[in-house]
């Protein structure tokens, strides 16, 4: 590594340009991506909230449908930025070599970087945002502590978007996204809360889902969408924009290897 790779970023205003210019790509096919982000999150909410859910009494004092719709917005956020940050950012990056096209008008690499993350954390905020929306419609959330959970999404978007842009970062091909999804995402499914409590694994799982990004998400989006206060809020906050901001900077470097040369 380099002096000049391992820099400080430097950023401008011109990163919401990049930012404005995938979402108007976006709109062209806003209405089929958006149900396509959350065919998958409505099926297990719904499918195992109602299904599984008959046979539960109670999962932590709720119900289990609405025990699952928090955990559910936020692995919605995280499939959504994570998606958007390795295929869609990977396709502008290498296949199309959109962002050699941009950085041919005055904006750094640094600041297609950063438009990246933060669109990539939009477009999961909207998923997110969606899932909320259908739990409130289904009456599985009633309490305006529900509303905090909106800029909690945002953040968790950010940091799965730090974490998808590095996988982009040292890509040769789409094949190798699989790795990540088998050896991060799916673990984090199902060990950070989604489904069950945390508390219900050995403790060496236990161990393991404190230190992962999305049981902080989870954490914090659980009791706000039923009525409750959060416990630890600085810690999970600090979790989650620790992992945005480190994760950022890592595919920074990362992408400043690969195309700077």
């Amino acid at each position: 590594m380099t002096a000049k790779q391992l820099a400080l970023p430097a950023f401008s205003l011109r990163h919401l340009h990049v930012w404005r210019r995938n979402s108007l790509v976006w709109r062209k096919l806003a209405i089929p991506s958006m149900l396509g982000n959350l065919a998958d999150p409505m099926l297990y909410m719904l499918g195992l909230g109602y299904g599984l859910g008959a046979m539960l009494s109670d999962v932590g004092g709720m119900t289990y449908i609405a025990f699952l719709a928090a955990g559910t917005v936020c692995s919605s956020t995280m499939m959504s930025a994570t998606f958007e940050a390795m295929y869609s950012g990977f396709s502008r990056m290498h296949v199309q070599k959109t962002w050699d096209a941009i950085m041919n008008a005055p904006v750094t690499l640094d600041d297609v970087v950063l438009g990246e993350a933060v669109w990539a954390a939009s477009k999961s905020f909207l998923s997110g945002m969606a899932v909320l929306l259908v739990a409130w419609a289904l009456g599985l959330t009633h309490s305006a502590a529900a509303l905090w959970v909106v800029p909690i999404v945002f953040l968790t978007g950010f940091a799965f978007a730090g974490m998808g842009l590095v996988m982009t970062a040292l890509s040769p091909s789409y094949d190798f996204f699989m790795y990540y999804f088998t050896l991060a995402i799916t673990p984090m499914m199902l060990v950070c809360g989604v489904f069950f409590p945390v508390e219900q694994l050995p403790a060496p799982f236990q161990a393991v889902a404190q230190a992962l990004p999305l049981t902080h998400a989870v954490e914090l989006a659980r009791p706000l969408m039923n009525g409750m206060v959060p416990t630890d809020i600085p810690m999970h906050l600090a979790v989650l924009a620790g992992y945005g901001v480190a994760s950022f900077y890592i595919a920074l470097v990362l992408t400043r290897r690969r195309l700077l040369k």
